[in-house]
């Protein structure tokens, strides 16, 4: 990403979550009123956004960004259900878990963690929206590449003593092989049944010709805007690695269940991809 802008992806991301609202059908996949007060959800004036919008794959890519989320909120809301309270949302761009949270919710310590022009970036929408910032939330920046994520949560009061859930979604292809293990590393440094969900790209080679396609024309245009992809995984290396590492558990979200989970009996024509993919991984 160029340093002093923020990213294009992340904008997408809440575009397609915007787009849904109202394009899709019920019950909706991710019910959120925040990100179309967020975003232009047309594009057709920006010569970025207008060809990924208007691509044929473009209700899949939405499809996928809605279930990652989705996953995500559902394992966080089931591990506050067993008492956990801290949440941290890394690389957050324009999520809007904290402006819709839910009442079970409200006893967690949320922690949004992204690059300092991404996060001034999204407090101008949020102000320029009326959408005030919940007291449970704090922003932390960072630059992934650059600092330690210790250290910027350190600065930020993070309790390292509390059990915490993290979500990192639509990030791992923009960083290094080794930036993705020290941010897995960290989360291995937290307590004892601490967990993870995050999605990883499949290399271009395991896809279906139109998916190949499609990602191809994504990945040229996240280049384009400073923000190309660096780092794939098979699913198998993905799962062997994090259990050589140490999580106790690691858990691939596959497509069998993604259909039974979030798509079954839809007739909006939503699909998944299946060239992003989720894990969890606890402690």
């Amino acid at each position: 990403m160029k340093q002093e802008n923020p990213s294009r992806t992340g904008e997408l991301t809440a575009i397609m979550r915007a787009i849904h609202q109202t394009a899709d059908g019920d019950p909706k996949i991710l019910a959120d009123s925040i990100a179309p007060r967020l975003v232009d959800t047309t594009g057709n004036d920006d010569e970025w956004l207008a060809p990924i919008l208007g691509h044929p794959f473009a209700k899949q890519w939405r499809a996928g960004f809605l279930i990652r989320n989705r996953y995500a909120e559902d394992c966080l809301a089931e591990c506050v259900e067993g008492g956990l309270q801290q949440y941290a949302i890394l690389g957050a761009g324009l999520d809007t878990f904290a402006f819709r949270q839910p009442p079970w919710a409200r006893s967690l310590c949320i922690y949004e963690i992204d690059h300092p022009a991404t996060q001034r970036w999204k407090c101008d929408r949020l102000a320029a929206a009326t959408i005030a910032i919940p007291p449970n939330l704090t922003f932390v920046p960072i630059d992934f590449e650059k600092t330690a994520l210790v250290g910027a949560l350190r600065a930020a009061n993070f309790d390292f003593s509390s059990k915490t859930f993290c979500s990192w979604l639509g990030v791992t292809q923009y960083l290094t092989p080794d930036a993705i293990r020290a941010t897995l590393e960290f989360v291995l440094s937290l307590p004892r049944l601490s967990q993870i969900v995050f999605s990883f790209v499949l290399p271009l080679e395991m896809l279906p010709k139109i998916e190949a396609e499609a990602r191809a024309m994504a990945a040229n245009k996240s280049a384009e805007v400073g923000e190309p992809y660096l780092t794939t995984f098979r699913a198998e290396d993905l799962k062997a690695q994090l259990r050589e590492m140490g999580f106790s558990d690691v858990i691939h979200l596959m497509p069998e269940e993604v259909y039974e989970r979030y798509l079954k009996n839809r007739r909006d024509g939503l699909k998944a991809r299946l060239g992003e993919q989720l894990i969890r991984a606890i402690v």
